[in-house]
């Protein structure tokens, strides 16, 4: 992201910032961008996570009012977090609001998602992509941390940590931080058990004809215990090539229609169970 840290260097030393937009997967910087920027020039700044305060109160009691008000300083910043959690009232207010009080106001914007905010705020604000870095690059940085902090670790929970959760930087750091005990990396039982039911399913996938196959993934799947099955459809997802050789467009299309299936239901071992019943099916 050397074209961002540019123009974060350049509002930096010209001390003033237009309304800006941060776009861009979990766990990138987005937001520690937004607060490297509010604390590194001279400015009063309010901080809005709009995922809790999304709705068009927030706009009026808390927004306008900071934004009306007089100030210690001539700029005032609004870092608005998760800004695509905005209702669409809320939003048409906001974009007003941006209009009425640019002179001595900015807003500073995050979001995963931009095509969940309107047109006219996107068209106020300064747009950045915010894009993740590379495996190679975040296993480099989650390196760099783990020697900073004289924590002892082997290469292959590294890059178990980094596969894993990719590409959610700030997920992975936090990972290594939970899983490290007494200066030493070391992956917890649930990890572990995790990555071989992983692994095993793959392993399945690899013979779909052979008889009793689908009740062996059930089974397996039952005996572990999972609860959390995005980061299975996302390894699924990535090693699609590796047990549906030819197939990919189908197996995908299962996999996506399984992820929208477990959003909507509480029980979603039975969704996935179901899904890999549809990958197996199509394998055939």
């Amino acid at each position: 992201n050397e074209s961002l840290k540019q123009s974060i260097q350049r509002y930096i030393d010209e001390k003033d910032i237009p309304h800006v937009l941060f776009t861009g997967p979990p766990g990138t910087g987005k937001t520690s961008a937004a607060k490297i920027l509010v604390k590194s020039i001279p400015c009063d700044y309010m901080y809005i996570n709009a995922s809790s305060e999304r709705g068009i109160d927030t706009i009026r009691d808390k927004i306008i009012s900071f934004a009306s008000s007089a100030g210690f300083n001539d700029l005032k910043v609004i870092i608005c977090d998760e800004s695509d959690a905005i209702t669409g009232a809320g939003q048409a207010a906001l974009r007003n609001v941006l209009e009425t009080y640019s002179l001595h106001t900015r807003f500073i914007m995050t979001c995963n998602y931009h095509e969940k905010i309107i047109e006219p705020i996107k068209s106020r604000c300064q747009i950045y992509e915010v894009r993740p870095i590379s495996k190679k690059e975040s296993a480099v940085q989650l390196a760099q941390i783990l020697t900073t902090e004289k924590v002892e670790y082997s290469k292959e929970d590294l890059v178990f940590i980094v596969n894993k959760y990719h590409p959610d930087l700030r997920r992975i750091i936090n990972t290594a931080q939970q899983s490290t005990h007494k200066g030493k990396l070391k992956l917890t039982k649930d990890d572990l058990v995790e990555s071989d039911l992983m692994s095993s399913i793959v392993e399945k996938l690899k013979n779909p004809s052979k008889k009793g196959v689908f009740n062996e993934l059930r089974q397996l799947v039952v005996n572990t215990d999972a609860t959390s099955f995005d980061d299975i459809y996302k390894y699924l997802f990535e090693n699609v090539d590796t047990y549906a050789p030819g197939k990919e467009a189908l197996v995908c299309l299962e996999l996506a229609d399984g992820v929208y299936q477990s959003s909507l239901v509480f029980e979603k071992q039975i969704v996935f169970v179901a899904t890999l019943y549809k990958i197996i099916q199509s394998l055939k």
